[in-house]
């Protein structure tokens, strides 16, 4: 029965994922980057090294899964804008990894919870438009 349960969660996560429109899969990468952040920001807090070097990695996976979502063609400066943004969060998170300094991160979450409002509203102001 439990590998029934777990079948059953693991396809609802897979479906849930590839039936998500383009604007919710971006605020899904800002809400997983902004978690993973968070995470190795603790763990560099509690001196774990190992910990705070596989969230940074995740974090910084999600940024460059943003980078190369972005259409620079079509999208103009605003792309242009986007993409020296996440190259800055993905530098922060490579002295944050290198030097464990936490001061790094809160900028990088900073930073991405700043995208991830912005996002929010362009969602918000589409559906009303």
């Amino acid at each position: 029965m439990a590998m029934q349960n777990m079948s059953a969660y693991q396809s609802y996560q897979k479906n849930k994922y590839e039936t998500a429109s383009p604007h919710r899969l971006t605020l899904m990468l800002y809400n997983g980057a902004i978690q993973f952040a968070t995470r190795s920001q603790e763990a560099i807090s509690l001196g774990n090294i190992g910990d705070s070097n596989l969230y940074i990695q995740k974090t910084q996976d999600i940024v460059f899964e943003l980078l190369s979502s972005l259409n620079e063609r079509e999208g103009g400066e605003i792309a242009a804008n986007l993409r020296r943004i996440y190259l800055y969060i993905n530098d922060l998170l490579l002295q944050a990894n290198l030097k464990k300094d936490e001061q790094s991160i809160v900028e990088a979450i900073s930073l991405l919870k700043e995208l991830q409002s912005a996002w929010e509203q362009i969602g918000k102001e589409v559906t009303l438009g």
